[in-house]
């Protein structure tokens, strides 16, 4: 079995910051990548790709939180960060930890999702 904690969510004012935190454990054998997704209530489509990060070190960001998020990762602990900066009301949404990870039950690499944990920026 393979789990991803999150935790970091919370209440924010406008122009604040918050860190967010996701462990992988359980069965791993490697992981290829780890990130952040968040959908926001009401909204269509479904989960949007935040932040992602690989194995590599490389990472990818969405437009719209370009130079204000920054994504890293501990290696050696399996944990994924999200370091929130100058947040906005727009940036309200469930973030969902996600990783790309070959368990040792299996050869196959698979998706593996958090809970979610909700982050509100409002005033």
């Amino acid at each position: 079995q393979v789990q991803l904690q999150e935790s970091g969510g919370g209440l924010v004012q406008p122009g604040g910051s918050l860190r967010l935190s996701c462990a992988a454990s359980g069965s791993i054998s490697s992981i290829n990548a780890m990130g952040w997704f968040r959908q926001a209530a009401g909204n269509a489509p479904g989960r949007q790709l935040v932040a992602i990060i690989l194995s590599s070190g490389g990472t990818n960001y969405a437009d719209s939180v370009k130079g204000r998020f920054t994504i890293s990762r501990d290696n050696a602990e399996n944990t994924v960060f999200l370091q929130m900066n100058s947040l906005k009301p727009e940036d309200t949404a469930v973030y969902s930890c996600y990783a790309l990870l070959q368990s040792t039950a299996s050869p196959d690499v698979s998706p593996y999702w958090g809970q979610g944990t909700q982050v509100t920026v409002s005033s």
